[in-house]
């Protein structure tokens, strides 16, 4: 079955998958989203990642195995979902490196082999392309066996690669964090000589108050958004204090209807979305609908218990004609 297949029941409503990968993704491809992570991350919030100096790769990871032509099996494909490279300057000197994020709507119970095979193959993919560059280049002669039969000159560099998860999800991430932590065997003499492989993971509920103030993007709010979105009270009072929720885009608040069932509406030509007003008519539409209900339970009874006609009920309950049209089609 294909990913984009499967369905995840949240909240009364039955969202695809594959809504939630389009629209996680769309929002981090954004340079400033992107980084705003890995700063917070990585700096505690401090601005080092520049996001003009991100440049989007191709998700696409193949990774060939290497051997005679007759031992090779099929290349291994997989799809990241945003991967970037950036310009970073360390000790005055330009300094390149790739980075990734890979969005989790859910849980991953696997996320740090995910990750190990997502970055090997990036590594794979770069190995590659400095032995391609040096056989276009005819530039082995003079080098020793061993280069020539690696294809990696001793001169040759990596990009270190970096894969930071972020979990759009309202519950705490109770998934493994590392490959060590997924082993049933624990004999740590032998466990030492094991390569341990470690998941870099923002997840919202793990956030304090604190650690939002950190970020400097929209990122903020969807990321508090989903973090109180199971509790109407602490949702409100984080919407209430924190200005940026009044001016919220389109791409974040696709990302909170797909990802928290967040129910919230824009028109066609709006740009932004006011959550604290957007809230407040939420809660009002809600408050009306259980006022409804309970005038429907109540002329139910009547009807059931004085043997009352809806009409005649009604008049008892001393309904009102606007209340009387919304409910006829009830009864």
């Amino acid at each position: 079955m294909n990913e984009a297949d499967i369905l995840i029941y949240h909240s009364g409503v039955v969202i695809p998958m594959g809504v939630k990968d389009t629209m996680t993704a769309k929002y981090m491809q954004r340079n400033e989203i992107f980084a705003d992570a890995f700063n917070y991350y990585v700096y505690g919030g401090r601005q080092v990642i520049d996001p003009n100096s991100l440049e989007e790769l191709d998700t696409r990871e193949i990774g060939v195995p290497y051997g005679s032509a007759e031992d090779v099996e099929q290349p291994v494909q997989r799809i990241r979902d945003v991967i970037k490279s950036v310009t970073a300057m360390t000790n005055k000197k330009a300094a390149f490196l790739v980075l990734a994020v890979e969005n989790q709507s859910n849980v991953h119970y696997a996320m740090a082999v995910k990750d190990m095979v997502y970055d090997a193959l990036q590594y794979a993919k770069q190995v590659e392309k400095a032995i391609a560059s040096h056989k276009k280049a005819g530039d082995y002669k003079g080098a020793d066996s061993d280069e020539y039969l690696s294809g990696f000159m001793k001169g040759d560099k990596l990009m270190p690669v970096a894969t930071l998860v972020i979990y759009f999800g309202p519950k705490a991430w109770d998934g493994p964090m590392s490959i060590h932590e997924m082993f049933e065997y624990d004999d740590e003499e032998m466990l030492a000589i094991v390569p341990d492989y470690k998941i870099n993971l923002i997840a919202p509920e793990a956030l304090s108050d604190d650690d939002f103030d950190k970020f400097n993007t929209s990122l903020k709010e969807v990321l508090t958004f989903i973090k109180y979105s199971g509790d109407a009270d602490k949702l409100e009072d984080a919407v209430n204090s924190d200005e940026g929720f009044q001016h919220l885009g389109r791409t974040e608040v696709d990302v909170l209807n797909a990802c928290v069932n967040a129910s919230l509406t824009m028109g066609e030509s709006e740009v932004e979305l006011n959550v604290c007003q957007a809230i407040q008519t939420l809660n009002q539409r809600a408050e009306e609908k259980g006022r409804i209900e309970t005038l429907v339970q109540n002329i139910k009874n009547l009807m059931k218990n004085m043997g009352l006609t809806a009409e005649q009920a009604m008049s008892v309950l001393d309904v009102s004609e606007s209340d009387r049209e919304a409910i006829a089609p009830r009864f």
